[in-house]
């Protein structure tokens, strides 16, 4: 495989209010290789707001990309370049979001329908930086299914340089439907992501949308460079453990859940040491770790306890761990 097209070959989607820096780390402890994703920063966010709080992250996230949102190329540019400054290995441009407080700020999947102006956006910043920009988006918006529409949009695009296409393989409604319910409707349409890759064979095609099992990802790889993974990663985030043998063709992951919570446990200690950050901003992105395993239910009510908020996460891991640990007990009893 190229080496760039090996580059995408699995990622984590960037999601608004899941997608942070303190996931991100979770979710590297899992897995070496997987593409990382920031949450959707708007350029206005960055232009005129508190760049470290919208930028910073850790070291281990690598690689990681920041996903921009927004549709003025000037400002497309600066903020590409501040991201680059900042480390970020990728800059992505959401074309996908279809909520109506994004469609306001003139950005996201509503930007489908104006390729030209996407395609001046990303020339702008592919001009700015010397890190790749890849763009996110869908089959489609509204009703409008046609095959042509899509192909329209990635030749444009591409014809501007770039050479990464992400896409989410179901239509984006800007009315009628709310985000949520536009996660599961209309249907999916995953040749519609094939016939692209066929169509413009030089071009990175990644494959989202409702894949959740190694071997649904095993089988879009036979058609894609690449898939993303949303929420099912981040609900059952082992499933990431398996990863890097099984697809990148690394050492197999030698953690256990324990190490990785113990690990967890020592990040939200040095967090609140170093920016008085409270844990459980960061406990709640690893409520998904035991997930399948007796008592995992009882761990996460424990780490899900507000009236624990005043102990220390190592105090909270003990207590929890133990809660699960009768469980097991009773069920093997």
């Amino acid at each position: 495989m190229h080496r760039q097209q090996a580059a995408w070959r699995l990622s984590v989607a960037p999601m608004m209010d899941w997608t942070d820096r303190h996931c991100r780390y979770f979710h590297r402890l899992l897995s070496r290789h997987t593409r990382l994703y920031t949450e959707m920063v708007t350029t206005g966010a960055l232009l005129h707001g508190d760049v470290p709080r919208h930028l910073d992250f850790n070291d281990e996230e690598h690689p990681v990309a920041l996903q921009l949102g927004g549709s003025e190329p000037a400002d497309l540019a600066a903020c590409a370049k501040l991201g680059e400054r900042w480390g970020y290995d990728e800059i992505n441009l959401n074309c996908g979001c279809p909520s109506e407080r994004v469609q306001r700020g003139a950005f996201g999947a509503c930007l489908m329908a104006e390729p030209e102006l996407v395609a001046e956006g990303v020339k702008a910043m592919v001009d700015a930086v010397s890190i790749p920009v890849t763009v996110k988006h869908r089959i489609g918006i509204d009703k409008t299914e046609n095959y042509g529409f899509v192909q329209d949009f990635v030749g444009t695009v591409a014809a501007a340089g770039c050479t990464v296409f992400i896409v989410h393989a179901r239509n984006a409604w800007l009315k009628g439907l709310s985000p949520k319910e536009n996660r599961e409707m209309p249907p999916l349409r995953h040749e519609l992501v094939h016939r692209l890759k066929h169509d413009f064979p030089a071009l990175t095609i990644v494959l989202n949308g409702g894949i959740t099992t190694s071997e649904q990802i095993e089988e879009q790889l036979r058609h894609v460079d690449g898939v993303m993974l949303g929420r099912e990663a981040y609900h059952h985030p082992w499933t990431m453990a398996s990863w890097d043998a099984r697809f990148f063709g690394a050492a197999p992951h030698e953690r256990e859940r324990t190490e990785i919570e113990t690990r967890m446990v020592e990040y939200m200690e040095r967090e609140r040491a170093l920016r008085g950050e409270p844990w459980s901003h960061v406990s709640r992105h690893m409520l998904g770790l035991w997930n399948g395993t007796p008592g995992a239910r009882k761990w996460r009510q424990v780490w899900s306890d507000h009236r624990l908020k005043g102990e220390s996460p190592r105090a909270v891991s003990a207590l929890a761990r133990r809660s699960a640990r009768q469980t097991e007990a009773v069920f093997a009893g």
